[in-house]
């Protein structure tokens, strides 16, 4: 179950547009009127101090009198009645046609956007047909059908007005499904409907509200028109529209006849718009703040799974991890969970000052995500637990701005690709100059100089030149090096590089590395290397954590990992290298795939595609040990239970004996 510090967490995020909406006060005047003008035409048989329909021919076109606060029309009725028992029809055929509209919109959009292919082709066309329809043609059929039945009419209003609703829905949902939370939880094992109604429609409420709002708005001045023509409300039946008619009929003879209704439905409309435009504004501060580090738990709870239906061993308090007390970077006991279920167990790691460490391991092993968690770009949807101490602080427990400035000055991050990082719009020296200025304040001659200093520092020619490229006219590797320069621009102490050599070819990745080993000699800066390269990791590694399925499973020197592994898991892998391959025989390989979070064994992960699995492998939760090198340590039962290791992924040994 969630601790009440995550409740309230949960709760302040929810809470959060709703706040910034009322900071906007034209927002909430609009809002105002909308709910006081409803609570009154609801109320208007106990406010109308007549009937609508009673007729006065004593008191015909009268202006305001104390009988009569709005005047009368010219039957004697009273304004201020009619507008009240009027405003029930206008504003539930407003809330009729927006309800469906709404609704229809929203699961078309989501599964148009989520699904995409054929059937986001055929919703997405079907729209275009439904738009291209005239409105006012089929408004005035289902008027004649029906006699002119006010709700029939509302409910084909709200039918056609369904596609605009559906392409913001998609729009906005093919954006957010491209996030990397969305992919998590597609890693994870969720179904489709969780995933579309847990994690992406709650991402993309904002434009979706405030496109509703304006759709209220044009449907009340579109209702207000046929009620005009006498379409939907037959006399003497009132609406707001109806009244505006009837004003008109009698505009010489009393002007002030059409001010009540014509003010009230104008008033309405300029409501519904103000509470759009509140909602824009709100939903853009609340995304601008929306990321949130994880907070420090109360001492007195114990750190307990994320979720109840977590799989795996509960996560304990952080326990002692060696050499962390002296180390640059200690992360402890660290646990990430989205939607209840953990991606990432019981990481433990050490990077000491000037120290390159390797995390190596197949997709969706949780190497990017203990990354992102150390950095705590995780975003809203993750629950991190455990311990991330950077020189002797806990990440975890300080607050969003101590957290944002160790972010560049402390710990940088390089990731894969450097398109994404690079915005098309600005050139290389925009992007440098804009952090340059950030870091060290520097301005004009000062900041082009450091941004000139930055290129030269990762080995690009001409650095002036490039610094007026734009990201289109670079290449590959000049692309990374820009990047690397942006991450050095805040002098930090921890670079995080996240497969920056994948993309590349042979030549600059040898270009790249060598770039980064003499960077990290001339600086002192530690490194952490994410890759599926074991050439990398022997190249320019000292130490290595190799994770599988969510989890640490050996740590060691970088030499040591490659003569002596300990794991069979390390052990695959090595052997799958093309490298070490013997001609004229198979390629080795690991036998199955990784398994999704959801699948995880409370056992050893590994232990369904292991091929010296025991009995004893798949009785308990299995905890880290020391192996035989120095330094070494290794999640495994059968480290200290005499078996030889062998390569896996070729053939199992035979056993002796019967």
């Amino acid at each position: 179950m969630s601790s009440p510090v995550v409740a309230d967490a949960q709760a302040k995020e929810r809470f959060r547009t709703a706040r910034a909406f009322a900071r906007n006060p034209l927002g909430v005047a609009g809002l105002a009127f909308v709910l006081i003008t409803s609570g009154c035409v609801v109320l208007a048989a106990q406010l109308a101090p007549y009937d609508p329909k009673a007729q006065d021919y004593s008191t015909v076109l009268s202006g305001p009198i104390s009988a009569h606060p709005l005047g009368t029309d010219q039957l004697g009725r009273d304004i201020l009645s009619r507008l009240l028992f009027g405003g029930r029809l206008t504003l539930l055929g407003v809330f009729e046609a927006v309800a469906v509209a709404f609704l229809i919109g929203v699961v078309l959009g989501l599964i148009a956007g989520f699904a995409g292919g054929q059937v986001d082709n055929l919703i997405s066309r079907t729209a275009d047909i439904v738009m291209a329809i005239p409105a006012i043609v089929i408004l005035l059929m289902i008027y004649a059908i029906t006699s002119n039945n006010p709700h029939y009419g509302m409910l084909a209003l709200g039918l056609l007005s369904v596609p605009g609703i559906c392409r913001v829905t998609r729009t906005a949902t093919l954006a957010a499904k491209s996030e990397t939370f969305i992919d998590v939880t597609r890693v994870i094992g969720m179904g489709r409907a969780r995933i579309i109604f847990g994690h992406v429609l709650p991402n993309i409420w904002g434009p979706i509200i405030v496109n509703t709002s304006i759709l209220a708005a044009l449907t009340l001045g579109i209702q207000g028109g046929l009620n005009y023509l006498n379409l939907g409300v037959t006399p003497p039946d009132p609406s707001w529209g109806g009244m505006v008619s009837e004003a008109q009929q009698s505009l010489q003879l009393q002007p002030w006849l059409i001010v009540p209704s014509g003010l009230t439905l104008a008033l309405t409309i300029m409501a519904f718009i103000l509470i759009a435009d509140a909602m824009r504004d709100a939903t853009a501060a609340a995304g601008a703040r929306s990321e949130r580090p994880a907070r420090r738990r109360k001492a007195a709870q114990p750190a307990g799974p994320v979720s109840e239906r977590t799989a795996g061993p509960a996560v304990t308090a952080p326990g002692p991890v060696d050499g962390a007390a002296s180390a640059l970077l200690a992360v402890r006991s660290l646990s990430v969970a989205f939607g209840g279920q953990r991606v990432v167990q019981d990481v433990n790691l050490t990077v000491d000052t000037g120290e390159t460490l390797g995390i190596v391991g197949e997709s969706g092993c949780g190497k990017t995500v203990t990354a992102s968690a150390i950095l705590g770009s995780l975003g809203r949807t993750a629950r991190v637990s455990g311990d991330v101490s950077f020189l002797g602080q806990n990440l975890l427990g300080v607050g969003r701005k101590a957290r944002a400035q160790v972010r560049g000055k402390g710990i940088a991050y390089v990731s894969q690709d450097p398109m994404v990082a690079l915005d098309p719009c600005f050139s290389v020296g925009s992007h440098l100059g804009e952090v340059v200025g950030r870091h060290d304040g520097l301005r004009a001659g000062a900041r082009r100089a450091r941004v000139s200093e930055l290129l030269t520092m990762v080995g690009l020619p001409n650095p002036d030149d490039v610094a007026k490229k734009f990201p289109h006219e670079l290449s590959g590797g000049m692309a990374q090096r820009v990047l690397i320069a942006l991450a050095l621009a805040g002098r930090p102490k921890l670079l995080i590089a996240d497969e920056i050599t994948t993309a590349l070819d042979v030549t600059i990745q040898a270009e790249i590395l060598d770039l980064l080993r003499s960077l990290r000699d001339e600086t002192g800066m530690a490194m952490i290397l994410i890759t599926h390269d074991l050439g990398v990791v022997a190249d320019i590694c000292d130490r290595a954590a190799v994770m599988y399925a969510g989890q640490v499973v050996e740590t060691a020197a970088a030499a040591t990992v490659f003569l002596a592994p300990a794991h069979p898991y390390t052990q695959a892998l090595i052997a799958a290298n093309p490298i070490v391959a013997e001609r004229g025989r198979p390629l080795a390989s690991i036998p199955g795939s990784v398994p999704p979070p959801a699948q995880w064994p409370a056992s050893c992960h590994f232990a369904d595609r292991c091929l010296r699995v025991e009995p004893v492998c798949r009785s308990g939760p299995v905890a880290m040990s020391q192996a035989a090198g120095p330094g070494q340590t290794a999640r495994c039962v059968l480290l200290n239970a005499g078996a030889e290791a062998f390569p896996v992924g070729l053939e199992r040994p035979a056993k002796e004996g019967p």
